[in-house]
């Protein structure tokens, strides 16, 4: 299959829905363990990127839309998950390397450079109650999966269900960033928001694969 910037557009949107849908639920994971907005913060985040990559012109390079969806995410959430995501996008950007198109080598490429962003953004490794637990599982399955010469569709569902077994397993840690890590014990038997809202990004992007890929292969 091949992506375009017309079909980014289509992908924001979709991850937009999802988290705006998810929002409320978000917002009491993190009244559990944090100040009880990241529903908020990602629910503006999402809707600022998908209306400002909705807005650019869909013949610009895919680099383009991913760049245009940081500066956005970050202006409406300058803290926690903002700069986190500013620059899994910025990340992104760079993966596309200015190609018109996107293989699907090209977008599973742009899936690991995010994750790999996050990680290195939040300097979190996995085991410490954070997103990274949902997007590192999530990206090295999605990998492994490629290698071993699965189709993409495929792929992404692998990085789904890493992405949920992992945000799951947030729930027995204690956590080692943020407001969280200040409750101690208190904060075992929640899961981290950060990884729930990351699992419902990953699960937009899997959705959104398989579609793309399906009307690649049917017609």
């Amino acid at each position: 299959m091949t992506l375009t910037t017309e079909d980014l557009q289509r992908l924001f949107a979709g991850i937009a829905e999802d988290i705006a849908a998810e929002r409320d639920h978000l917002c009491e994971l993190d009244g559990a363990i944090g100040d009880g907005d990241h529903g908020l913060a990602m629910d503006a985040g999402c809707q600022a990127a998908a209306k400002a990559v909705g807005a650019i012109d869909a013949g610009v390079a895919p680099t383009t839309a991913f760049n245009v969806a940081a500066k956005a995410f970050l202006n409406a959430v300058g803290a926690s998950s903002g700069p986190l995501y500013a620059t899994a996008f910025m990340r992104a950007g760079a993966a596309a390397k200015d190609k018109q198109v996107l293989s699907d080598d090209d977008f599973l490429r742009v899936f690991a450079a995010m994750a790999q962003g996050i990680q290195e953004r939040g300097k979190a490794e996995p085991g410490e109650k954070t997103m990274v637990d949902a997007w590192k599982p999530a990206a090295d399955a999605a990998l492994d999966a490629w290698q071993s010469g699965k189709p993409l569709p495929q792929c992404f569902e692998a990085g789904e269900r890493a992405a949920r077994a992992g945000c799951e397993a947030t729930s027995n840690m204690t956590a080692a960033k943020g407001r969280a890590s200040r409750l101690g014990d208190r904060v075992i038997g929640h899961i981290d928001p950060g990884a729930a809202s990351a699992v419902i990004i990953v699960a937009a992007i899997a959705k959104f694969a398989q579609r793309q890929w399906l009307s690649h292969h049917t017609s």
